[in-house]
């Protein structure tokens, strides 16, 4: 059974930094892209990052600079560092993979809040 699960949320101030991690098993680790999502309110969820096997990755625009996505294939986990945090990076973030032919998994997200 492959499961996600995210931790490293929690309250910090604008300016302020976070590192979320995302503990993957029951799968090849390094066979698969790890994704990082986000709901802030009212808004849907969005992708954040993503790391592919060969370490390539991709941010979305608002974050790029800030956040970095990392993965560690030995403790099949995968992260993600937040600096430079403002107010709207408040939501609850996502880790996601996905399975050619078994579709996707998520965890069961953890809630960044940016406030001073």
């Amino acid at each position: 059974e492959v499961q996600l699960q995210a931790s490293g949320g929690g309250l910090v101030q604008p300016g302020g930094s976070l590192r979320l991690s995302c503990a993957v098993s029951g799968l090849t680790f390094s066979s698969y892209y790890m994704y990082w999502y986000r709901q802030t309110p009212g808004k849907e969820r969005e992708l954040v990052a993503y790391i592919g096997v060969r370490g390539n990755t991709y941010y979305v625009d608002g974050v790029k600079g800030r956040f970095t996505i990392s993965r560690d294939n030995i403790k099949s986990a995968h992260f993600l560092q937040m600096n430079s945090l403002k107010t709207e990076d408040t939501g609850v973030y996502f880790c996601r993979t996905q399975i050619g032919g078994r579709g996707e998994y998520w965890g069961q997200g953890t809630l960044v809040t940016v406030s001073s």
